[in-house]
């Protein structure tokens, strides 16, 4: 549980830093990007490509780069 808490927060920092919303997120907002990035890239692209903590980390990191810029649009829209 946790080293995949710990993957989870990697990932959400390469997705925060591809998208350059990582900044402004703290390390909860990147364990649940992380995460939930995995589980959507993986529900949408499968399980190829090396794996850590039961998470294939090339859907994972898409998966949370689609996340996060997601959300980032929805706040976007909240805030105005």
């Amino acid at each position: 549980m946790i080293w995949s808490l710990i993957v989870g927060a990697i990932i959400g920092v390469i997705a925060g830093a591809l998208t350059n919303k990582g900044g402004s997120m703290g390390w909860i907002a990147n364990i649940l990007a992380g995460l939930v990035g995995s589980f959507v890239g993986q529900s949408l692209l499968g399980t190829w490509g090396p794996s850590l903590a039961g998470m294939a980390l090339i859907p994972s990191i898409i998966g949370a780069v689609i996340f996060v810029l997601i959300v980032s649009f929805v706040l976007a829209k909240v805030k105005h």
